[in-house]
Formats: structure tokens, C-alpha cells, sequence
């Protein structure tokens, strides 16, 4: 620096500068600019990059997952009580030792004796597949 600058503080559009200033020829002060510094980039840590992408993600994806549930939902079977058919069913009283298995296999030799026995929890709203003796269930036939 040579002897004609001088160390000077100024106010420069809202900021407060500290500056060299350096003296022309015809003496005139020229200021240091007042440009605020460049700030560095917004860095994310692991976590703010899960919220920030992640989050937002899942919720789409759960959305689209709905979305798309709800539109390939099956249909309703029947407009209308009188377009229902009803399952032609027998009622059989369960025997001392006697389980769902063999009921199946009595009932309907012919076919898969698990179809038989899903059928036959299902018509009677069972909660698993134990049956007491002396129980009425509701069998289909054929």
C-alpha cells in the first residue's frame, strides 16, 4: 500500500464496510465495494436428506398404493338382492371325534377336502377350524 491510501470506514447501501480506500490523483475517495459475500451452498446432513426427499417420497408412494387398491377393488356381486344366489347347503350335527376333515371327505369325496373345509368355515363364520361335538354346521352340497 503506498502512503496515499487510507484505512476508512464506510456506509455503503444499508452495510457497514471496512475498507481501504485509495486516494486518486485529484484526491477523490473511491470506496471498496459493498457487495455481500457469497454465501456457500445449503448443505444437508443424512437426516435432513431423508426428510427432505424420503418423506415425501413414502407419502407418494403410499398414495399411489391406495389409489390404486381402491381402483382395482373387486366388484360388488350383485346390484341387487334377487341377482344373489344362494349356496344350496345341508346342516350336519358334528359327532364325538369327528373334525372338519373328515366332515369334508364324507360330504364331497370328489373334491379337494381343503376347498370343502375353507367352504365350510367361511358358511359358518368359524373362527378356526375346531368344532365341538354336537355342533350344527352348514355344509354346501355339491
Amino acid at each position: 500500500m503506498s502512503a496515499s491510501s487510507a484505512f476508512q470506514d464506510t456506509f455503503v447501501q444499508g452495510v457497514f464496510v471496512q475498507g481501504v480506500t485509495n486516494h486518486n490523483r485529484s484526491g477523490a475517495g473511491a470506496a471498496v465495494s459493498g457487495r455481500r459475500p457469497k454465501q456457500p451452498p445449503l448443505r444437508l446432513t443424512q437426516r435432513g436428506r431423508f426428510v427432505f426427499f424420503g418423506v415425501p417420497l413414502i407419502l407418494l408412494a403410499a398414495f399411489i398404493l391406495s389409489l390404486s387398491g381402491f381402483l382395482n377393488a373387486p366388484a360388488k356381486a350383485a346390484d341387487s338382492a334377487d341377482q344373489l344366489s344362494l349356496t344350496p347347503t345341508v346342516t350336519v350335527t358334528v359327532q364325538p371325534g369327528e373334525s372338519l376333515w373328515a366332515i369334508a371327505g364324507s360330504l364331497a369325496p370328489e373334491r379337494d377336502p381343503r376347498d370343502v373345509v375353507a367352504d365350510i368355515v367361511q358358511l359358518n363364520n368359524l373362527d378356526a377350524a375346531r368344532v365341538m361335538p354336537g355342533q350344527q354346521l352348514f355344509v354346501p352340497s355339491k
